[in-house]
């Protein structure tokens, strides 16, 4: 979602010395992708070099890990995908951290969109496991939305009784997600975080989950500083994240509050403003 206040960036000039770069991770949606949810030219040489460079790549993104591992299957050796707004942290098949939530709140969340649905916000629920995502709303305008990000979905009668380790609960709203249905979620707000994650989708998970907190952990088990990390973000579900990074970059087309936040300023997700910021900063 483009916001056209926000100040427009130049690529920022390489640094007069060598940047120790060891880690680079970007949002998909609205950062790496452009609005047609098309990956960005140049993509595949770009990974190459940084393989070479010594440099991990990482998705971090609100959608499942399966569609990023099918995104990325021809690169995805070695390869950390932080899916489901950093529930569910995932290397070479093997889980790396989750933080899954508690038996029952799954259930409460989607009680809350059906009676918001009965006072007529078109809307429906995802409830995201590691095993599938799950949708009991069947019509196709709801479904071509939520395949969009979540490639193994299934559809059940009853969301309330879905029997697996369920790490967030997703809601699609086809109006504007900020102004319905994220304020009445504020009672789960006490005990639960609800991050807006895009135009239409609001998610809700654990207090203690979100990318930022993935990264800061996976940065431990990799011994990579803060200093030698390198993030693309554009919405509000990017903001923990960029915080864990000393390059953090806000895209031209970001939500004011992730541009405030972000040390630096990236070209938009239709410029190819994550690769051309990678090549200057790293001169590859």
């Amino acid at each position: 979602m483009p916001y056209t206040h926000a100040p427009q960036p130049t690529v920022p000039e390489p640094p007069a010395g060598p940047v120790d770069i060891r880690l680079v991770v970007t949002d998909m949606d609205g950062t790496l992708l452009d609005d047609d949810k098309r990956i960005p030219e140049g993509l595949w040489d770009t990974l190459a070099r940084l393989r070479e460079r010594g440099v991990l790549f990482s998705p971090a993104s609100g959608r499942q890990y399966a569609t990023l591992a099918a995104e990325f299957a021809e690169v995805a050796e070695g390869m950390v995908f932080i899916a489901e707004n950093g529930t569910y942290v995932v290397r070479d098949g093997r889980e790396l951290s989750s933080d899954p939530l508690e038996p029952g709140v799954a259930a409460k969340i989607v009680d809350a969109v059906r009676g918001l649905a009965a006072g007529g916000v078109d809307l429906g629920a995802v409830v995201c496991g590691k095993r599938s995502a799950y949708v009991e709303r069947a019509d196709d305008a709801f479904l071509a939305e939520v395949r969009r990000y979540y490639v193994r979905c299934e559809l059940v009668e009853d969301l309330t009784a879905v029997d697996d380790d369920v790490i967030k609960v997703a809601l699609y709203d086809f109006g504007p997600v900020e102004e319905r249905t994220a304020p009445a979620l504020a009672p789960f707000a006490d005990t639960h975080r609800v991050v807006v994650s895009g135009e239409h989708w609001v998610d809700v998970m654990n207090r203690t989950a979100n990318k930022g907190a993935a990264l800061r952990r996976l940065q431990r088990e990799l011994g990579i500083t803060s200093a030698q990390t390198m993030v693309f973000g554009d919405y509000l579900n990017d903001l923990e994240m960029l915080d864990a990074a000393d390059w953090s970059f806000a895209m031209a087309n970001a939500h004011p509050q992730v541009v405030g936040r972000a040390r630096h300023l990236a070209p938009s997700n239709n410029d190819n403003g994550v690769l051309r910021t990678i090549a200057r900063v790293l001169d590859l």
